[in-house]
């Protein structure tokens, strides 16, 4: 890797530190009144982890975009977005607003995915980009790097009917109908499938363009607002998104020398289940002020770092609690015994993520079991 090469990544790592690094509230506005039977925030369908791409019948797969989760409501000349954590998203987004507007489709509400796409790729950091306070930005942006609405669901037909009772078998194919006609390429129908091997060539030969796996939902199923049943994601990497609930400085530099990783459990506690410390030094001094001003927070209700512990040493028990609102996406290598058992990867900040929405259960199975809930101790 030449020296360029790698000053050119250690800039884009370092500027990841810092994009977008906010809280979900802070991108509270409340939503205007809009006459549909179906209104945000209007919680989306969710997804559990599973490792393999699930065989047999009645499954439709459909593509893991890597962008912004976005359900879309009109009628008539208004346009409404909303975030995964049910926060508004449109002032970010303005050429998204202008092309659903522009639809023969007087009313609807649909559910997908905001991408955007630059050479041939999808480009998360220009995503992140977008989420800024300054309009004059964000205007400049729609017009640089405009994004798309890649659309998996159809939730309010152009009737107004709400589909969220029908199964997903009968509410593709209305969105198929729904589609038929529409010619705005930054709007379009998510491709889907029912073969397995066609979802298996997804996996490997979409993966370098910034694909981000699969999504496998049951056809008979309805609309799960909320819940993660009926459908489950298959990642190219293993990745969570955590509540950042502390931190320690590090011992050289004065910059932050890790971000302590929590989850919430079922009775809504937030236990540490980790840490992530891979940042050079100018990322570590990037954070600082990120983290510092969240300073003083409860931490965490449940589990807190610096427990007894044959690796713990003076230092390793010093940390800073921090109010829960930071949310992050980390890779990691395995998750056991209630935490990750290594140190995992800074992926990006996820200003979309409600923190209340990190839990256990977007890794799979029963992750945060331990050894005694299990029955397998003395």
């Amino acid at each position: 890797m030449s020296a360029r090469t790698k000053s050119t990544k250690a800039n884009k790592e370092t500027k990841s530190v810092v994009e977008a690094a906010i809280p979900a509230e802070e991108l509270e506005q409340p939503f205007p009144a809009i006459d549909l039977p179906i209104r945000p925030p209007f919680p989306p369908m969710e997804a559990r982890s599973a490792e393999e791409i699930p065989a047999g019948e009645n499954w439709l797969y459909e593509p893991k975009w890597d962008g912004f989760r976005c359900l879309a409501f009109r009628k008539g000349g208004e346009v409404l977005l909303q975030s995964k954590s049910g926060q508004p998203l449109g002032r970010y987004f303005p050429e998204m607003v202008e092309a659903l507007r522009l639809l023969q489709h007087k009313q609807f509400v649909l559910d997908g995915e905001i991408v955007i796409m630059r050479g041939g790729k999808l480009s998360f950091d220009d995503l992140l980009m977008r989420i800024h306070p300054a309009e004059s930005r964000i205007r400049k942006l729609s017009k640089e790097t405009p994004a798309s609405y890649l659309v998996f669901d159809l939730l309010l037909d152009e009737k107004g009917r709400s589909l969220i009772q029908r199964p997903l078998s009968e509410r593709w194919s209305k969105l198929g109908k729904f589609f038929g006609g529409i010619r705005q390429m930054s709007i379009r129908r998510s491709p889907a499938t029912t073969e397995l091997e066609e979802a298996k060539r997804w996996m490997t030969e979409l993966s370098g363009s910034g694909f981000d796996g699969v999504v496998a939902k049951r056809l008979e199923m309805a609309y799960m607002s909320g819940e993660r049943t009926g459908m489950v994601k298959i990642k190219n990497i293993r990745s969570a998104d955590c509540v950042v609930g502390g931190f320690r400085y590090a011992s050289k530099g004065g910059g932050i020398g890790s971000l302590l990783l929590g989850l919430y459990d079922d009775e809504g506690k937030l236990n540490h289940v980790g840490f992530s410390s891979s940042f050079n030094s100018e990322m570590r001094i990037k954070l600082k002020p990120i983290v510092e001003k969240l300073k003083g927070g409860s931490g965490f209700s449940g589990n807190t770092p610096g427990g007894p512990s044959r690796w713990s040493t003076e230092r390793s028990g010093e940390w800073e609690p921090l109010q829960p609102k930071l949310v992050c996406e980390v890779t990691y290598d395995h998750f056991s015994g209630g935490r990750f058992r290594h140190g995992t990867k800074f992926l990006r900040w996820r200003p979309d993520k409600d923190p209340k929405l990190c839990t256990y259960e977007q890794l799979g199975s029963k992750a945060g079991s331990s050894l005694q809930e299990l029955g397998l101790t003395a």
